[in-house]
């Protein structure tokens, strides 16, 4: 444990940080499951709706340094095409 002041800051702050990624982190697994049970089942229209936000919450995940970008883009394209042979 720190003993200086602005050192035991640090470590709060990063436990904090590391909290709030790991929330996200989460949220978009869960998204992607979600996502990913509806394609499956064939449910056109709750696909439609989940993908939007799946894409959003990939997006945030980004832009919060959670995931890489290309990752991202990866996800994005491949949860695309999945959408496109469930609509026909």
């Amino acid at each position: 444990m720190p003993n200086i002041k602005s050192a035991k800051k640090r470590v709060k702050v990063s436990d904090k940080k590391a909290l709030q990624n790991k929330m996200l982190k989460s949220a978009l697994k869960t998204s992607l499951k979600k996502y990913e049970t509806a394609v499956n089942s064939g449910d056109a229209a709750l696909a439609q709706n989940l993908y939007k936000d799946t894409v959003k919450k990939i997006d945030q995940a980004v832009a919060h340094g959670i995931i890489h970008k290309n990752n991202a883009a990866r996800k994005k394209s491949r949860f695309t095409l999945m959408l496109n042979k469930v609509n026909g």
